[in-house]
């Protein structure tokens, strides 16, 4: 099984545990032992599973302005976490890489392998509510012909970007690419660093 196997077979597996009660506030139950890579997939996935579904209670037109100020205060804690575990995640690759000496004219990539575990997480959310809608009983058929044609292209994608994970790992495994992390260091939750935050101070 490639990596990338792997994450879409334990992606998938997240998506039904959290659609068994379909509801945000369900507590996760991860089946994996910490602090196993599967573990921190897992995680990973059921963060922006439940995000998603934040999301989408947040555009109610008819929600009451103090529960959206709540989810928004959620969902920026949740976007938080998300970017904590991608750091993590790196963090995994970088230790299990570390005695591979790059090739003199190896190359950095555009991103990270847990940034393109990110975009797989967010796919398979796609993939799976984007074939709802193609098979919805309750739609038109222009509406499902529509989505249908949808689903085909995030189908693709996850083929492609599923490839192209797999290869930047093979390439830093033999040394012809190598990883550099930034951390993100997002500025609007420091309090020491969000004018908003440390001008409520004086």
């Amino acid at each position: 099984m490639t990596f990338s196997e792997r994450c879409q077979s334990i992606f998938e597996q997240v998506i039904a545990d959290y659609h068994k009660a379909d509801h945000v506030d369900t507590p996760i139950a991860n089946p994996y032992a910490t602090p196993s890579i599967d573990y921190f997939l897992y995680l990973k996935c059921w963060i922006d599973t439940v995000q998603w579904h934040l999301e989408d209670l947040i555009r109610d037109p008819e929600i009451n302005p103090v529960e959206a100020l709540a989810l928004k205060r959620r969902i920026d804690k949740s976007n938080q976490d998300r970017t904590d575990l991608v750091e993590m995640i790196d963090s995994y690759f970088l230790d299990l890489y570390k005695e591979v000496k790059p090739l003199p004219d190896a190359t950095i990539n555009t991103e990270t392998p847990a940034w393109a575990v990110d975009r797989l997480s967010i796919l398979a959310l796609k993939i799976y509510h984007m074939r709802e809608q193609a098979e919805r009983v309750d739609a038109t058929p222009d509406h499902r012909e529509q989505c249908a044609r949808k689903l085909a292209v995030l189908l693709e994608q996850q083929v492609d970007l599923s490839s192209a994970l797999d290869q930047l790992l093979a390439d830093i495994a033999a040394g012809r690419k190598y990883m550099k992390v930034y951390k993100q260091m997002k500025m609007y939750n420091d309090p020491s660093t969000n004018p908003v935050l440390y001008g409520a101070k004086k």
